[in-house]
């Protein structure tokens, strides 16, 4: 069977996240194959915690190499990842997917989300009995809206308590700043020695401050790609906070899993509605 780079067709279904659920996620996504085939996509290092519930075939995932018949992944959560992920399907995958922010995701999650960096690990092992539940109730409802209003239901539920506010803000200056902010900076405003700051930022969000900055400015030099405003690839590394040409380069190869110009056309032959939605700079 001939594969191909992207699913070729497919249902789609987004909601941007609404008043009550501002802070905790960047989005809900449904997915559903209406082709059959052998397809490949590759996921850019997201800087969100994704909860994927699924209907129909499970997917073959794995982080930063190419996924084998082992890695099979049908309803699970992944922590943060500094490298690519890449997905196979087969033409009948279906699934809700719900991209924490990763300050949301220590609310829905708590202390577990540094348990889950770079790993996936099954819905019922991470939500146990309520988890397998709420598959049960979203894939008896045929409608997108009415699945997404549950999972909206369910997330506020289980809401607790957030990061500490030092590791919050030390997120949110980095955000903000597109990755660029000097940690020690940030860890001199808050009190703390930089040492101090990037243990308590790894314990509690499952990487330590300097990766998750490198994923900031990647994406920034992603979406200046993407703009098209920029003039060139080493205008896009100056304004993302890059020495040169040659660092854009390199961080390429290790959070996309291939060079920006291999990466740039791989975007041409998918559907732009496939660009994830982690790739999207939150501040939360």
């Amino acid at each position: 069977m001939a594969e191909f780079e992207a699913p070729v067709a497919f249902d789609f279904a987004r909601r941007p996240p609404s008043p009550r659920m501002a802070g905790l996620i960047v989005g809900i996504t449904g997915y559903r194959e209406t082709a059959a085939g052998h397809f490949f996509h590759r996921q850019t290092a997201p800087l969100i915690v994704p909860l994927i519930i699924s209907f129909g075939s499970p997917y073959l995932i794995a982080l930063a190499r190419r996924p084998g018949p082992s890695d099979r992944q049908l309803s699970f959560t992944a922590g943060l990842h500094a490298g690519p992920v890449n997905i196979e399907s087969d033409g009948c995958a279906e699934s809700v997917q719900v991209d924490f922010t990763p300050l949301g995701a220590y609310r829905f999650f708590g202390g577990a989300i540094a348990e889950l960096t770079g790993r996936m690990v099954d819905l019922g092992d991470v939500l146990g009995r309520d988890g397998r539940r709420l598959r049960e109730q979203i894939g008896a409802v045929p409608c997108w809206r009415r699945r997404f209003d549950l999972i909206e239901d369910f997330v506020l539920r289980r809401l607790g308590r957030g990061p500490s506010e030092e590791v919050a803000f030390a997120y949110r200056m980095l955000a903000r700043s597109g990755g660029t902010a000097r940690i020690t900076a940030i860890a001199s405003e808050i009190g703390w020695s930089r040492k101090h700051l990037a243990g308590r930022f790894r314990s509690e969000l499952g990487l330590a401050p300097k990766p998750v900055a490198r994923m900031m400015r990647f994406h920034q030099a992603c979406r200046l790609a993407q703009s098209g405003a920029a003039d060139g690839w080493a205008t896009i590394a100056a304004e993302s906070g890059y020495a040169d040409q040659a660092h854009l380069a390199r961080e390429f190869v290790e959070f996309a899993g291939e060079p920006p110009t291999a990466w740039a056309r791989r975007l041409t032959q998918s559907d732009s509605r496939l660009s994830h939605s982690g790739e999207l700079l939150s501040d939360w």
